[in-house]
């Protein structure tokens, strides 16, 4: 399969960079250069912030029944192209194909849920203190978006984020990851051809430092939404606070696992032999200490080591490819940090 090279999306057009300025993509399983990518500069982001600005008044005046209809066009366009994106997804970010066709077909279901939740972003009546008064609380769109997102879950991350805006009325510009960046670009590619307006959904990568330092400060953005390390998150929460802007940080954490003596170690050997793996173990929910209690120690130590010593290591394109009994389930696509 062909990988593409990478342009941005901004008010309404792929285009390259304005310098024409690119960055490698390469395959994790051989480290060889598969694509370019359009790197963004400050000319770039201006064009993208003036674009979200317009966008979003185009936006929010849509009624939210027909956002609605728009993002569900959106997910029927995304099961259709599943396959074509998980090959992308696979070549750029190394997972087996069965788990980047269940992360791009799981994507297609948020993006359903949001839609329908879109619809029903309620108001509240306030009981007066006085006669002859109403008080009433009315939701509105913030305004546009900065979305930052990580590279092991490509798709995953950024429609969380991209399907919360867009339902609610907002607009936003996604930093997509620039170590995969062709199926971000195809999930945006989806609610471009579903019909979103031009200027709502931008979609930039460069240097990551400069990109957040520059979007999270700018006055057209009003809120900043991450899902990274918590050393970053700190710093972009701290930078957005410096401006008073919203922010929703989704960030990483330990996830360690016990195992009593009481267990039943056959099964807890396998579910955490493939907890542990999948995904190369960057999954925000991968165990990262194993706490076994000493009477079973011996006994656990050994299944686990049989699970690792079975797991096939290659071609993730090559179906059958997977490491565990999680790599088919679209229910254990938790989000990844």
């Amino acid at each position: 399969m062909n990988y593409p090279d990478i342009l941005l999306h901004i008010d309404g057009q792929w285009r390259p960079a304005l310098a024409g300025a690119t960055l490698p993509v390469t395959n994790p399983a051989n480290g060889e250069v598969i694509g370019q990518l359009a790197k963004a500069d400050e000319a770039d982001l201006d064009a993208a912030l003036a674009a979200a600005e317009r966008g979003f008044q185009t936006w929010r005046r849509t009624p939210a029944f027909e956002r609605y209809k728009t993002l569900r066009k959106a997910a029927e366009l995304l099961r259709e192209r599943a396959e074509g994106i998980a090959r992308l997804m696979t070549l750029e970010q190394g997972k087996p194909l069965a788990e980047a066709r269940a992360e791009t077909l799981g994507a297609a279901d948020t993006i359903d849920w949001l839609a329908e939740e879109g619809r029903r972003a309620y108001g509240r009546i306030i009981p007066a203190r006085a006669e002859g008064v109403e008080q009433k609380v009315i939701r509105e769109p913030v305004g546009p978006v900065a979305a930052f997102t990580p590279w092991n879950f490509p798709i995953n991350q950024v429609v969380r984020k991209l399907t919360a805006a867009l339902a609610t009325g907002c607009s936003i510009i996604v930093k997509a990851p620039e170590e995969t960046p062709a199926s971000p670009a195809e999930l945006v590619r989806a609610f471009i051809d579903a019909g979103v307006p031009k200027g709502v959904i931008g979609l930039v990568y460069g240097d990551p430092g400069q990109i957040s330092s520059y979007l999270i400060p700018h006055p057209v953005i009003r809120k900043v939404t991450f899902t990274g390390s918590t050393g970053v998150g700190k710093q972009l929460a701290a930078l957005a606070g410096q401006h008073m802007k919203r922010v929703t940080m989704e960030l990483g954490g330990h996830a360690p696992a016990l195992v009593f003596a009481d267990a039943d170690l056959d099964e807890a050997a396998k579910l955490l032999a493939a907890s542990k793996f999948r995904n190369a173990g960057q999954v925000c929910i991968s165990p990262t200490r194993l706490l076994v209690e000493r009477s079973v120690y011996d006994a656990f130590a050994e299944r686990f080591v049989a699970h690792a010593k079975a797991l096939k290591v290659g071609d993730g394109l090559a179906e059958g490819t997977q490491l565990g009994p999680l790599a088919n389930d679209r229910r254990a696509l938790p989000c990844a940090s």
